[in-house]
C-alpha cells in the first residue's frame, strides 16, 4: 500500500541531486565572495557567514529529501552525510578554481572574479592546493572541519523531524483506517438483527396437515 512506502530509494536520489546543487552553489559563493562588501567578509573573520553557508546547504538537503514523504530512518544519516559532503565539495571546488585563476593570472591582470574564471584548466591547477583546509593541522583546519559538521548536524536534526512527522501521521492513518473497518453495521430503529428465515411456499404436490374430525 502507498501510505507503507518508506520512500528510502527517491529520498536517496533526491539527496544526491540536491547535495550536487548545493555543492555548485557554495563553490560559486566561495569563488565570487570578493564582491561582497568588505565588512561582511571581515566580519567575525568570516566565519557567521561561512556557518549561515553551512546552514542554508543542511536546509537544501533536507528540504529535498523531506519532499518525498520518506519513512525510513536509514535516510537521517544519509543526509547528515549528504550534506557534509556537498560542503566540503563546494568548498573545495570554489578554493581551486580561485587558486587557479590567482595561479595562471599574472597579478597585474588579477580583478573581481567572474564567470570566465570557471574553467577547467583554472580547476585542476588549484586541486592540489584547496584540500589542505582539511590537511593541515586541526589548529589551523578547525573552522572548515566546523562548517562541515554544522552542515551536516543541521540535516540529521530537520531530516529527523520530518520522518518522525510522516511516520506519526501515517500511524495516524492506519489507525483511523482500522478504527472504521472495525465500526459495527448501520441498522435502522427496530430493524432485527437477523433477517426471520423465510417460511416455504405451497404447491399442488405440498402435502397438507389434515384435520381430524
Amino acid at each position: 500500500m502507498s501510505h507503507k512506502r518508506s520512500g528510502l530509494l527517491p529520498g536517496l536520489i533526491v539527496g544526491v541531486l540536491s547535495a550536487l546543487v548545493s555543492a555548485a552553489l557554495l563553490g560559486a559563493a566561495v569563488l565570487f565572495q570578493t564582491r561582497l562588501p568588505a565588512a561582511v567578509i571581515a566580519f567575525g573573520n568570516g566565519h557567521p557567514l561561512s556557518l549561515a553557508s553551512s546552514l542554508v546547504v543542511a536546509l537544501i538537503v533536507a528540504l529535498a529529501m523531506g519532499a518525498v514523504r520518506p519513512r525510513s530512518i536509514l535516510l537521517i544519516p544519509v543526509a547528515a552525510l549528504y550534506a557534509g559532503g556537498a560542503m566540503a565539495a563546494g568548498q573545495i571546488a570554489g578554493s581551486s578554481i580561485m587558486i587557479g585563476s590567482t595561479l595562471r593570472t599574472p597579478p597585474a591582470e588579477r580583478g573581481p572574479a567572474d564567470l570566465s574564471d570557471i574553467t577547467l584548466d583554472n580547476f585542476s591547477a588549484g586541486l592540489p592546493y584547496a584540500p589542505a583546509l582539511y590537511r593541515d593541522p586541526l589548529s589551523v583546519s578547525w573552522a572548515a572541519w566546523l562548517y562541515i559538521a554544522v552542515a551536516a548536524l543541521a540535516a540529521l536534526l530537520l531530516l529527523t523531524l520530518r520522518v518522525a512527522r510522516v511516520r506519526r501521521a501515517q500511524r495516524a492513518q492506519a489507525a483511523e483506517a482500522e478504527a472504521e473497518s472495525s465500526e459495527p453495521e448501520y441498522r435502522a430503529p427496530f430493524e432485527p438483527a437477523q433477517a426471520p428465515t423465510p417460511k416455504p411456499t405451497t404447491d399442488l404436490f405440498t402435502p397438507r396437515n389434515q384435520t381430524k374430525d
